[in-house]
């Protein structure tokens, strides 16, 4: 166990976790809402640090990365815990209960990176944010050794232990799952605003792509995803944003998203945004110039760039995102 950073101790043995807008006030021998952080006689001790559920290796777009080094493997690991609760959890299986890890040792974990051949870390699969000082001390060590890394992140996380970390992050995938706060706090224990703010802050520091999960009556109406889109635009219209496919999964029910709403998005988003994705589906899945229309990244069995120095080949046209 390794002591937690942000959290300041409080009157009677209790502790305030400060690294997620829950800002748990926890008593001594309980833990926080992520299950992963406990105070033990008024110190706040990390039970999971460089505890892993899994090591794999992914393509890079099944992060979703579609304009992060397109084609590359990468290294993708995460730990047993999340601070969210949704109750349409992909991953519920290793988010919310608790499963076998296997310790991961900054050095096994470059030596792993090694032997694959991978110059990309992951933290993924549940929530990278309740992994926190592992990936603090994770993502330093692997810029030490040319390695680069990646969140796949809910966002809720406060501003300042983002702010020390997203100088040592790469790349983000930010999963914003509705412009409603209501839905947040319905669905998934959460707020909203604070997950607006750190997309609006990791934009200013590192390569960033948003996915939004469109589940069935609940945040795919239009004018949620107009106002999605909108606040995307604000921050860059250049913003990779990727409308993945719902479907029933751990306690919602709610059918799959039709292909309608799908195209809905995506024909939406793409009168403001100039990189537009579908997850889950085999189309709308290649990447054109948003200047010349031209086909500049292949997605299929295989993966062609013809991308070059991060321009479009045909007509010079700067493409957003890491290529070379």
């Amino acid at each position: 166990m390794k002591e937690a950073l942000y959290y300041k101790k409080l009157p009677n043995l209790k502790v305030q976790c400060e690294l997620c807008p829950h800002f748990c006030v926890i008593a001594s021998n309980e833990i926080g809402t992520c299950k992963v952080r406990k105070n033990l006689d008024g110190k706040l001790l990390v039970l999971n640090y460089a505890k892993t559920v899994t090591i794999s290796i992914d393509p890079m777009e099944k992060k979703p990365l579609f304009h992060f080094y397109p084609g590359e493997k990468i290294l993708s690991i995460g730990p047993n815990s999340c601070n969210l609760s949704c109750d349409f959890c992909q991953n519920y299986s290793i988010s919310q209960f608790e499963v076998p890890t296997q310790n991961l040792s900054l050095k096994s974990l470059l030596q792993i990176c090694k032997k694959n051949k991978s110059g990309f870390v992951a933290f993924t699969y549940t929530e990278p944010i309740t992994w926190y000082e592992y990936i603090l001390d994770a993502s330093k060590f692997l810029h030490t050794n040319d390695i680069k890394t990646v969140m796949v992140t809910n966002g809720f996380i406060n501003p300042e232990p983002l702010k020390e970390l997203l100088p040592h992050i790469d790349a983000m995938n930010i999963d914003l799952k509705s412009m409603d706060d209501d839905f947040y706090r319905r669905l998934c224990g959460g707020r909203l605003s604070p997950v607006l703010d750190t997309i609006k802050e990791a934009a200013k520091h590192c390569h960033v792509e948003v996915t939004n999960l469109l589940i069935t009556g609940e945040n795919d109406s239009e004018e949620n995803i107009r106002d999605l889109v909108d606040f995307v635009e604000k921050i860059d219209a250049n913003i990779p944003l990727h409308f993945s496919k719902y479907f029933p999964q751990y306690k919602r029910a709610n059918p799959p998203t039709p292909t309608s709403s799908l195209n809905m998005g995506y024909n939406i988003a793409r009168e403001k945004l100039k990189y537009v994705f579908l997850g889950n589906v085999l189309f709308q899945n290649h990447t054109n110039c948003p200047n010349c229309g031209e086909l500049l990244i292949k997605r299929e069995f295989h993966i062609k760039n013809y991308i070059k120095n991060n321009k479009c080949p045909d007509c010079n046209h700067l493409i957003y995102g890491k290529f070379d």
